[in-house]
């Protein structure tokens, strides 16, 4: 049997020795990648750990971004909350207003009658006391007459008096009509 020789590559189309050690380098390093990313597979614990920071900090982001659309949210409800009590502070000062002016319009006519009904009352007064002064005078002895006439002559030197006198008729009258309306 012969053996062949190993004599340097004769061989047509074959590798030279430099090609070979570099193709060995290459696979050396391949299988150096391969045995890490082996190992790196095989170490649960890290592997775990990994995991487990990775998860964190999705969690830490979402965290983060439920809080920022919390307080989005937050100042939307706050500023239509704003919105909302402006408008009804508008609308009660309008509604005050107008019950106000209906008030004052009220008071109006109430002073207008009440003006009226005290001219109304005075007038009357007057026609009454002078009907009265006419038939005391008729029928009174003149003494009486006498009396009758100073108390007419006081009654015309203070016209307040009798003013007064007919306003507190026409509150007596309003106060008892509005009692009967009840």
């Amino acid at each position: 049997m012969n053996t062949p020789s190993h004599s340097s590559n004769t061989e047509p189309g074959a590798p030279s020795s430099e090609e070979l050690r570099d193709q060995v380098e290459h696979t050396r390093e391949e299988l150096g990648r391969t045995v890490e990313a082996l190992a790196a597979k095989a170490d649960v614990k890290s592997r775990v750990k990994q995991s487990a920071s990775e998860a964190k900090a999705k969690a830490a982001d979402k965290a983060a971004h439920a809080t920022e659309e919390t307080a989005r949210r937050a100042g939307e409800v706050k500023e239509q909350a704003t919105r909302k009590a402006a408008a009804a502070k508008e609308q009660a000062a309008h509604k005050a207003s107008e019950a106000k002016e209906k008030a004052a319009h009220t008071a109006a006519l109430a002073k207008d009658q009440a003006a009226h009904k005290a001219v109304e009352a005075k007038e009357k007064a007057a026609a009454a006391a002078a009907t009265v002064g006419d038939k005391v005078r008729e029928k009174a002895p003149p003494a009486v007459q006498d009396t009758a006439q100073q108390a007419a002559e006081t009654t015309r030197r203070n016209p307040k008096l009798i003013a007064g006198a007919a306003a507190l008729v026409v509150a007596v009258v309003a106060l008892v009509r509005r009692r009967r309306n009840r």
